[in-house]
């Protein structure tokens, strides 16, 4: 596939500095591999694993003012049965929320995935009629508009559409930070035709492309995590008040699949077991060593009421 063309962002110093800082990462990597470590309920060598240590210095490479808080909102809702979600579980009612995430500096804000209009909403039900806030989701297009720059947690539809659909995709385009393997995806294999890229729209994104981490902006880094989907990715903030957040997009679609070391299991998705299963194992070793660290899912709608209940997550895009 043909390079696509960053594009130049005076307001955005910090990308520039990520994207000669990537370098320097990999290098962070070689140096400090470690052997990836084994639990009880593991007999096998996982095939993915990272370090928290690294992604800490990786995300600490871009010089500048880290930021300030996260905000989160909802637009949608999925009604599943728990069962459905986490292995095991109770065939009881359960709420998937769709979100979007704000991370907010002095001077702007990263939005993290990009919500998705009623159309996709709709294709993602499979038939069932389930809750959409249509204000809210045009708070999520505003919030989008204002922003410095977005980054995706993976292609699915509920995450990508915003920024690969009308009304929005051509505007939000240049400012937005596409993988390589998530536009090769969005090109040849979208999860709807609805979300695919052409080769001419893909040209418009900044598109980048990394091993394994990544320096993104000042406080941020980004995690290479292919199983969900090819181009998933977790994304590593850490606020200027030290307080440290990790979210993982939809390895995990509620804590439960973390605490509890148990996949999905919903016949409709086509992941990679194995590696989710790593991943999990990798966030759930996090849940006990890693006090200070916030582990945050796309999806967990009981999640997000404590975060916000506990200040922190903001309720609102700003």
């Amino acid at each position: 596939m043909k390079k696509i063309k960053s594009v130049c962002l005076p307001a955005l110093l910090f990308f520039l500095l990520a994207l000669a800082g990537a370098i320097v990462a990999e290098r962070v990597v070689a140096q400090e591999q470690q052997p990836p470590q084994q639990t009880a309920n593991q007999t096998t060598p996982p095939t993915w694993t990272a370090s928290i240590d690294q992604i800490r210095r990786v995300a600490a490479l871009i010089p500048g003012p880290r930021p300030l808080r996260i905000n989160m909102l909802k637009f949608a809702e999925s009604r599943r049965t728990k069962d459905v979600s986490v292995q095991g579980a109770p065939a009881e009612p359960s709420v998937q929320a769709r979100t979007v995430f704000q991370v907010v500096y002095s001077d702007g804000a990263v939005m993290i995935d990009s919500g998705m209009d009623e159309t996709i909403h709709k294709l993602l039900g499979r038939g069932a009629v389930e809750p959409y806030f249509p204000d809210a989701a045009q708070q999520v297009n505003q919030a989008l508009r204002r922003a410095k720059v977005i980054v995706m947690t993976h292609e699915h539809g509920d995450h990508v559409a915003g920024v690969v659909r009308p009304p929005l995709a051509e505007e939000l385009a240049p400012k937005t930070v596409l993988t390589r393997t998530q536009i090769e995806t969005l090109l040849t294999s979208p999860q709807f035709p609805e979300i695919k890229l052409t080769p001419e729209m893909a040209r418009h994104y900044i598109m980048i492309d990394y091993d394994r981490y990544y320096p993104f902006a000042p406080g941020m880094a980004l995690i290479k995590a292919p199983g969900h989907t090819p181009g998933s990715q977790m994304i590593y903030v850490v606020l200027a008040s030290g307080k440290e957040y990790l979210f993982v997009g939809d390895a995990a679609w509620l804590m439960d699949n973390i605490r509890l070391l148990r996949g999905k299991n919903a016949p409709f998705l086509a992941e990679d077991a194995k590696t989710v299963m790593d991943e999990l194992r990798w966030l759930h070793a996090l849940l006990d060593a890693e006090k200070n660290l916030v582990i945050v899912v796309s999806h967990d709608d009981e999640e997000h009421r404590q975060l916000i209940a506990n200040h922190l997550l903001g309720d609102h895009l700003e």
